[in-house]
């Protein structure tokens, strides 16, 4: 009897840590090549991650991050800091005044930004603006329906030429997010973001100021089947069909 009751409680318990390691599950899981926008739970940061690649990853814009969790620009954060992805309480109104307050505490701006400041006004106002990252042939189209990372692939030869579609600044180079390979992160504005996926070398650094056309990667397949660069534009943390925002082809 006492063996039948031992087999009981040690199921019990057994049980009662799996339950306990689910509720201490600090962030949702995201599937390899999964679009989610994420509104619950927390995530905890890992050395080498930023506030826009962590955004990048739950489908967030990275000012709702950052204004949930009292960050302000420059959005540093630290290892094991804990942040919450609940939506913030405050209206988006209150990003422009954030932005404002934190240019009035920076010294004098780079010269590269305030290039990027110009470029700002032609990014909302003219789809022409933008520039083609690659050359080669669309084997994918946007689809909002379809599961998977929400932009279009285009495919050529092994170090094909990746190009920045628009002046910016390099937010993330590197391979943390799963399903992307060797990935690029370009903000160009406080509304639009770019990424270029499945590079074979990446030829720019975090931080770094590139302009629209320029060389920032060569085609690869890393972490895909085939040679070819998936390019994403999200709109305020969400993604849009890019075909929208690049120029017609002409070839």
């Amino acid at each position: 009897m006492w063996r039948e009751t031992l087999c009981c409680i040690s199921i019990v318990a057994l049980s009662g840590c799996s339950y306990f390691k689910r509720q201490e599950a600090a962030a949702p899981v995201v599937a390899l090549g999964e679009f989610q926008s994420v509104t619950h739970g927390t995530h905890v940061v890992a050395r080498g991650e930023t506030l826009y690649e962590i955004a990048w990853r739950y489908g967030r814009d990275y000012r709702d991050i950052a204004l949930a969790n009292h960050i302000h620009a420059p959005y540093v954060i630290y290892p094991g800091q804990k942040l919450t992805l609940k939506k913030p309480k405050h209206p988006p109104s209150v990003y422009a005044k954030e932005e404002v307050v934190a240019r009035q505490k920076t010294a004098t701006l780079p010269k590269a930004t305030t290039v990027l400041k110009k470029e700002t006004s032609k990014i909302q106002t003219s789809i022409t603006a933008w520039h083609w990252p690659a050359e080669g042939k669309i084997i994918k189209t946007f689809s909002p329906s379809r599961v998977g990372p929400k932009g279009i692939d285009i495919s050529n030869k092994l170090g094909t030429a990746v190009l920045s579609a628009q002046n910016g600044k390099v937010v993330y180079a590197g391979q943390g997010l799963r399903g992307y390979g060797q990935l690029v992160i370009i903000k160009h504005n406080d509304t639009y973001l770019s990424a270029y996926g499945h590079n074979s070398e990446l030829l720019v650094k975090e931080g770094q100021a590139v302009s629209k056309g320029q060389m920032i990667a060569k085609m690869g397949k890393s972490d895909s089947q085939e040679v070819k660069l998936h390019f994403e534009i999200r709109k305020n943390g969400q993604p849009i069909n890019p075909l929208e925002m690049l120029p017609p082809k002409t070839t």
